[in-house]
């Protein structure tokens, strides 16, 4: 063997050892560690979710205003349609995943969102941009007052629900193709994998607190069409900024299992085909033609075991393997989470309406001549997630690495609890605010009018009134 073949060889068994298992670069090749996922395509990845919740926030925390706004909807009505559509665009990144997972691939789903999302983005402006069509009145409470063409009002929704659906397909898929530019395997991007999270999180609330603070003040006091634009514009450059990513990502290899909600849903309908039927360890034992720890059946949800007994009825005696089978009982597992987090969503969905409608009876005024758009203040809490995110990965996360011994310091569990826990004092506070602003509209004369506009200070100290 000649020295140059041995060097070449050299080199191809270095590139071998240094690639990363079950991922593939966009060539399709296996991903080479040095040249491709952690941090360099990580950055792309966070650059990407902090332009594309500058576009979805830049909608949704001063939709209530638009809506009693330049459509002349009631306060009622306005927060009804928020509260819908939120809510839509919460429930869509399942059917997002879906797609991701059972079809196209997470990194073809963001793209096809991001399209979807950008034309959705490009009619809201348009809509905006619509002019007044017909001199018909409506009456709003108890005035009379010019109302929106039908057509733009057509075209707000339909473009509206459009950016609920590329939302819905971007929601899922970001994060999670993220996370898998992190070998789980590999000692130090396990520990980079727990800091991605904490600085994608940290740049995302950065960037919309910032953006938001502008973006609100353009479309409370310049224009809609400029407040509605500059979201679309942030759109197009996520796209842009995620593809220039493409040659340093990694892609998970596809298995040929089937998509897990199929698995999944498998698993529950077998159970509840063979409910009638005993359960034994002996006879899923029989059944598979192997002996398994007993274990394995006397945990929880045993009745999710009978999805491994072939139905009585049953010519081809198909059963679900021990992994879907184990698979279904985790999402149970996840059920008391979501129903928790439906809770949270309870308060959660109080910023972009109620609370902003309780800001806009504050005196909002700094210096004469600005005073701060009412749906700003939502970007409070985004101002403790900054200034709290660095405390937390830096400090909080190796006192608590060396304590637990946990590479995240604390459990997402154990996150998510401490959320919730402060989320009761949060929307106490809110309430102690309310029941003090309609005692001083009642004090004041103004029982008839308790949406009226009162200095700030009442909501923040005792005072003289």
């Amino acid at each position: 063997m000649s020295i140059s073949d041995q060097v070449s060889m050299e080199a191809h068994l270095s590139l071998v050892l240094d690639t990363v298992d079950g991922a593939i670069d966009y060539k399709g090749q296996p991903a080479i560690r040095s040249k491709s996922g952690s941090w360099k395509s990580a950055r792309f990845i966070i650059g990407v979710e902090v332009a594309e919740r500058v576009a979805f926030y830049g909608i949704q925390t001063n939709l209530i205003s638009y809506l009693t706004g330049p459509l002349h909807q009631t306060t009622v009505t306005a927060a009804e349609n928020v509260n819908i559509w939120t809510g839509t665009a919460s429930l869509l990144p399942i059917f997002g995943a879906y797609i991701a997972d059972s079809h196209l691939g997470r990194y073809t789903t963001i793209i096809i969102a991001s399209l979807l999302y950008v034309v959705g983005l490009g009619l809201l402006t348009l809509s905006a941009m619509l002019p007044s069509l017909t001199n018909s009145e409506c009456k709003v409470g108890n005035e009379f007052t010019s109302c929106p063409p039908r057509v733009q009002v057509i075209l707000f929704f339909v473009s509206l629900y459009m950016v609920a659906i590329g939302q819905g397909g971007h929601k899922p898929c970001v994060q999670a193709f993220g996370a898998d530019q992190f070998d789980e395997q590999h000692p130090k991007e396990y520990k980079d994998r727990s800091s991605f999270f904490n600085w994608w999180y940290f740049t995302m609330c950065a960037g919309c607190m910032v953006t938001l603070w502008i973006l609100n003040y353009i479309q409370d006091n310049l224009s809609w069409v400029l407040g509605f634009g500059i979201p679309f514009v942030a759109m197009i450059i996520a796209l842009l900024v995620f593809l220039l990513g493409t040659m340093t990502y990694r892609f998970n290899i596809q298995g040929n299992d089937s998509s897990p909600f199929l698995r999944i849903g498998r698993v529950f309908v077998a159970a509840l085909t063979n409910w009638r039927t005993n359960l034994s360890s002996s006879a899923i034992e029989e059944e598979h033609g192997e002996i398994v720890p007993h274990h394995n059946y006397d945990q929880q949800f045993n009745f999710l075991n009978k999805a491994l007994l072939a139905p009585n009825d049953s010519k081809e005696k198909e059963t679900c393997r021990h992994s879907e089978v184990e698979e279904a009982k985790a999402v149970l597992r996840l059920v008391p989470i979501w129903a928790a987090s439906l809770v949270y969503g309870i308060v959660f969905a109080q910023s972009p309406t109620f609370f902003t409608k309780q800001a806009v009876t504050m005196d909002r005024n700094i210096f004469p001549g600005f005073d701060i758009p009412a749906a700003s203040l939502q970007t409070l809490p985004l101002t403790g997630i900054v200034l709290f995110s660095p405390i937390y990965d830096r400090l909080f996360v190796p006192i608590a690495r060396a304590i637990t011994g946990k590479p995240s310091g604390i459990t997402v569990l154990q996150r998510i609890g401490t959320g919730l826990f402060i989320s009761i004092f949060a929307i106490s506070i809110a309430a102690l605010v309310e029941m003090k602003r309609l005692k001083t509209a009642q004090e004041s004369g103004l029982v008839d009018d308790p949406n009226a506009t009162l200095p700030m200070r009442i909501f923040l100290w005792p005072g003289p009134k």
